[in-house]
Formats: C-alpha cells, structure tokens, sequence
C-alpha cells in the first residue's frame, strides 16, 4: 500500500538552477543549447511551475527557430498551461502569424483548448487580431464555437471592445447545414 501523501522531495540550488536556465533557453531562443539538452535526454514537454511547457515559452516570446527545435524533439503543441493555454492560443495572443503556422504544420489543433475552453481564434478574436483570425478561419476554425461560458469568438471579441473582430467573424464562412 501506498502512502496517501509521500513527501516531495527537495531539490538542491544547482537543481533548480539547471531548470530555471533550461526555461530561459526556451524564452530566449537558446535552440542550440536546448538541442543539446534534448539529445542527453531531456524531455521536450518539461514544464514550469505555472505547467509552461517549453514550446509554451518559446512561442508566446517568437522564438520560432527554438520552437521548431521543441517540436522536432517530440514537444507537444497541445499541452497546456495550468490556465488552459496552448501555445497556439499563446501565439493569437501575440497576434504571431509565423509561430501560428508552424504550430498548425506541426499539429497544432486549431480548435484545440487544451484544459480549458478557449479557442486560439477566441483569444484572437478578444483581441483584435484580424491577421490572425483570418489564418485560423483558413486553417478551419469554427468561428461558432463556444466556450465554457457558451460564448462565441465574436461575444468576447464585443465584450473585449475589439473594433473590428466582430465583424471580420460575422462575415466568416460557414459549413453547409
């Protein structure tokens, strides 16, 4: 039998400076450093404390090229943060046109919400990023879909005070009844 609550155990200093480097490379755009890590073993899904993966990190700063290296060494596109964020949904945030396609080529869902229920074209939307929407309604995101709330992208896009989302996802093409 198992102990309900077996301690953690501690980490040293030089531990937990390793890991806060390995972190800085993803933000940074260090791809040759973590390249190296991923070819000793390291897992490309490691995540922070707020369950930022490293492809989380590194697209939500541009750093494509280290993304790419992520994603080649088996990151996962779908894993979230513990805010239910995916990378994708990292990139509409920074309206990232380049980083949003590679994460669609590398499987990125683009109606994918990770842990929560927000849409990458829903964070698009709230923030005005019509480049952005016009890529995810390419890449077929539904521009009907709901979010837990039962909002559309174009609800929060109004409710956010975007200026021309709202209308941009009226004119959005639909699937045939």
């Amino acid at each position: 039998m198992q102990p309900q609550n077996p301690e953690k155990p501690e980490l040293d200093d030089a531990t937990l400076a390793f890991a806060g480097k390995v972190f800085q490379f993803a933000r940074l755009g260090h791809t040759q450093e973590l390249a190296d890590l991923f070819g000793q073993g390291l897992p490309a899904n490691l995540r922070n404390d707020k369950g930022d993966s490293l492809l989380m990190l590194a697209a939500y700063n541009g750093q494509a090229e280290t993304a790419r290296a992520i994603l080649e060494h088996g990151g996962d596109p779908e894993l979230a943060n513990d805010r239910g964020q995916t990378p994708l949904a990292g990139a509409a945030f920074k309206g990232d046109r380049a980083m949003a396609e590679l994460l669609l080529a590398h499987g990125a869902l683009v109606d994918g919400t990770g842990d929560g229920s927000r849409t990458a074209l829903m964070t698009a939307a709230m923030f005005d990023r019509i480049e952005m929407i016009d890529l995810l309604l390419a890449h077929g995101a539904d521009p009907d879909r709901r979010d837990g709330a039962g909002l559309t992208a174009a609800e929060m896009a109004q409710s956010m005070g975007a200026v021309h989302a709202p209308a941009r996802l009226a004119q959005a093409p639909r699937p045939p009844a």
